[in-house]
């Protein structure tokens, strides 16, 4: 009986230890996933090559609390507005791993884009070298959905987005874009059809009025008028992010500059799918 008594004790003695082993486990792991990991799901072909619609991307958070992003970096961020159909493609796993998100972000999804300006950068677009031929063609077009452009970064072109072509679609093709897209009325664009189409998608009028409207874009976003190219200067505190897939890519030329406190980290693992498990590695 005395043996049976202290079997039982042994017994639960190793149930308690590993009881507690789980819950310090819980414990730490939800510190290291608060503090220095996050994890995504890419719903887009925004960054395609690199980036396939569905990755999971495993995204590093330290480094970026104690340094800018650099040109050319891939970064995760906090979408600065409800995009609802961004959420209806998340899974159930990405549901439950976003329920640890800041209190501020609730209810919104990560993006991934490619940084391009940072604060008080002025960019614009310009027709890229290997369609000077036919820039005229290019630039009497209202707006350009093909990538003829590179990026201009206070007037030069970086190495690190060198190879890189954009479109000249949404603030690049309408100074007034951002203010159409959060309210539909107010302006007469050439994009007004897509105003009204987005309003079903993105609760984006709440954003802008109450971030982008009190910074007085007007002094931000101008034309040139020898140029006619639409010049984009970046407020203080701010980012641009654009998509390499340029024609796919939903960014800061269509919904404007990301806050500092947006920034979440850099992605620097796929694990998802299993078949490209492994290291996020840049692809041309």
């Amino acid at each position: 009986m005395a043996r049976a008594s202290k079997k039982e004790s042994k017994v639960v003695h190793e149930l308690k230890e590993w009881g507690k082993a789980l819950v310090y486990a819980l414990v730490f792991g939800t510190i290291i996933r608060l503090f220095m990991f996050e994890t995504m799901m890419v719903p887009t072909e925004s960054m395609v090559p690199t980036i396939d619609p569905g990755d999971r991307l495993f995204v590093e958070k330290v480094t970026y609390q104690f340094k800018e992003p650099d040109y050319g970096d891939i970064v995760v961020f906090w979408a600065p507005f409800v995009d609802k159909s961004a959420l209806e493609m998340l899974g159930p796993f990405d549901k439950f791993m976003d329920l640890f998100s800041p209190k501020a972000f609730k209810g919104h999804v990560k993006y991934v884009k490619r940084l391009v300006g940072k604060p008080g950068d002025t960019i614009e677009l310009r027709v890229a070298p290997e369609f000077k031929n036919i820039e005229d063609e290019i630039l009497s077009m209202p707006h350009d959905d093909q990538p003829h452009y590179q990026l201009y970064v206070n007037g030069l072109v970086l190495p690190q987005l060198a190879e890189r072509r954009y479109s000249r679609e949404a603030i690049f093709a309408d100074k007034d874009f951002y203010l159409g897209l959060a309210h539909p009325d107010k302006v007469y664009s050439i994009y007004n059809e897509f105003f009204k189409y987005y309003q079903r998608y993105l609760d984006y009028a709440s954003y802008y009025d109450s971030v982008l409207s009190p910074l007085d874009l007007r002094k931000y976003i101008w034309q040139d008028p020898s140029t006619k190219s639409i010049k984009i200067n970046i407020p203080e505190g701010f980012y641009f992010f654009m998509g390499d897939n340029t024609g796919n890519s939903f960014d800061s030329r269509f919904f404007g500059f990301v806050p500092r406190e947006n920034i979440v980290g850099e992605p620097m693992l796929r694990i998802w799918e299993l078949s490209r498990f492994g290291p996020l590695k840049e692809k041309e």
